[in-house]
């Protein structure tokens, strides 16, 4: 089958233009997904890692970049076979059937609402903290209006601020970093040089290790994000694969080596941290402003906030091509398929996930355990797309035989693997996640009978 054959779905009296415009270079994918998972992501769970692992936060991370090397595998084969920017939902509807595309995408769409909700409420606590006479609420209604914004004004627009920002957050986070060796250099580490490695005298204990996995898993949820964006990058369609990987690899990198230097810097022991859990989520900008540098601590707190906005504005981007794809397949109604003719955006896409963006961040915003409700039911909409990615590499490949010969690594053996870890994940997401998701998916087979029933009352007598 040609890897173009699914790219565009038909559709039957548009309301308005539903074609993407091809405008994203491979480095500017690159810098969406660096934004979306944000490279400085672990310094907010270090040290709740920490406090979890046993103090082996880098060990954590290789192993959660290994896991999650699975599912990026299997989003690789299909944005090659399926290029379209529904991502999950393409996928699924092509290698399974509508019905199950269908709840694939409604799904996905709550992880691309609550992502971004929650990154736009750490803007405005990031900020909140610098400006501490400015209500958080001020600051992430100001982020949402101006992120929207720029979705509104095209791909164009937000690849080339992406590219900046990322930039600048990495360079941030690499001054941090660089310091924080020359401290280690002249005053020697606060624990031994591999204890991030080794658990020091207590050693490594397995189950530790992988309940930290769990947590530690969130800190990449948004990589996925890169396949809807299938329908707007140059070049061949095993790009989007290409960009997922690397992105997913400098991830792993940059988070490793920022949770190496935070263990050996930190002045808060894992047996301290484990002690008093309400010092886990300033544990890192406790350790750069006490070890390294008061006025870094202030940069590093700001670059996260900027590019928590960021990361959100990729999200609700990401949701506003789900939602058109969906549109446009006839899964959603159609007007959700409509793309501005001046910049080429998915207009009422970004419109109606910009709604839910700021309805959820405003809410979570206006409550002191707010942040606590959001976080613990983020990644089950983003988990359950992941398994149905998996499971479509399988039905595609294996059971249909549409990509050429069954290669059974690729095909089966990583499709299973993945699937058995984020299942494991899955299963260990809080109670009130899981009931959430389930509320969920039961709305979802709702719009679907819906969706099936009023097509059914309009289709012309014969």
């Amino acid at each position: 089958m040609s890897s173009t054959a699914s790219s565009r779905p038909a559709v039957d009296d548009p309301s308005g233009p539903t074609e993407l415009r091809r405008e994203i270079s491979f480095g500017q994918l690159i810098a969406y997904g660096l934004v979306f998972i944000g490279p400085a992501a672990a310094v907010g769970v270090w040290g709740t890692l920490d406090a979890k692992s046993g103090g082996v936060v880098p060990v954590v991370y290789l192993v959660a970049t290994l896991a999650m090397a699975l599912t990026a595998s299997s989003y690789a084969v299909m944005s090659r076979v399926v290029p379209r920017a529904g991502s999950v939902f393409a996928y699924a509807s092509e290698a399974i059937g509508r019905r199950t595309g269908h709840m694939a995408g409604w799904m996905v769409l709550l992880d691309y609402i609550l992502i971004p909700s929650v990154a736009y409420l750490f803007t405005g606590i990031a900020l909140n903290s610098l400006f501490p006479s400015v209500p958080v609420w001020v600051f992430v209604a100001v982020a949402v209006v101006l992120t929207t914004a720029l979705n509104l004004s095209g791909v164009r627009v937000t690849s080339r601020v992406s590219m900046v920002v990322v930039l600048v957050e990495v360079a941030v986070l690499l001054v941090v970093l660089v310091v924080g060796v020359v401290v280690l250099v002249q005053h020697g580490p606060v624990r031994g040089w591999l204890d991030p490695f080794t658990g020091g005298s207590a050693g490594l204990h397995p189950h530790l290790i992988l309940g930290a996995v769990a947590v530690a898993v969130l800190s990449y949820l948004g990589f996925d994000a890169l396949a809807t964006f299938a329908e707007e990058t140059r070049g061949p369609a095993s790009v989007i694969g290409r960009a997922t990987v690397v992105c997913l690899v400098v991830a792993g990198v940059l988070f490793m080596a920022q949770t190496y230097i935070g263990a050996l810097l930190s002045p808060l022991t894992t047996a301290e941290l484990q002690a008093h859990p309400e010092e886990q989520g300033a544990a890192y900008y406790t350790m750069v402003d006490q070890s390294i540098s008061p006025v870094l601590h202030w940069l590093l707190a700001l670059a996260k906030a900027v590019g928590a906005a960021f990361s959100a504005l990729v999200g609700q981007a990401a949701g506003s091509r789900v939602l058109m794809d969906m549109g446009r397949s006839g899964s959603l109604p159609r007007f959700f398929s409509r793309v501005s003719p001046r910049t080429g955006a998915p207009l009422v896409g970004t419109l109606v996930a910009a709604a839910g963006n700021v309805v959820v961040s405003l809410w979570a915003a206006s409550r002191p355990d707010g942040l606590d409700h959001v976080v613990s039911i983020v990644d089950v909409g983003a988990l359950v797309g992941f398994v149905l990615v998996h499971v479509s590499v399988i039905a595609y490949a294996v059971v249909r035989h549409r990509d050429g010969p069954v290669r059974p690594i690729r095909h089966l053996v990583v499709p299973i693997l993945g699937i058995a870890v984020l299942v494991t994940v899955l299963v260990n997401s809080t109670g009130v996640a899981l009931v959430v998701g389930a509320i969920w998916a039961l709305l979802g087979v709702i719009v679907l009978v819906a969706g099936r029933s009023g097509r059914r009352t309009t289709a012309p007598t014969p």
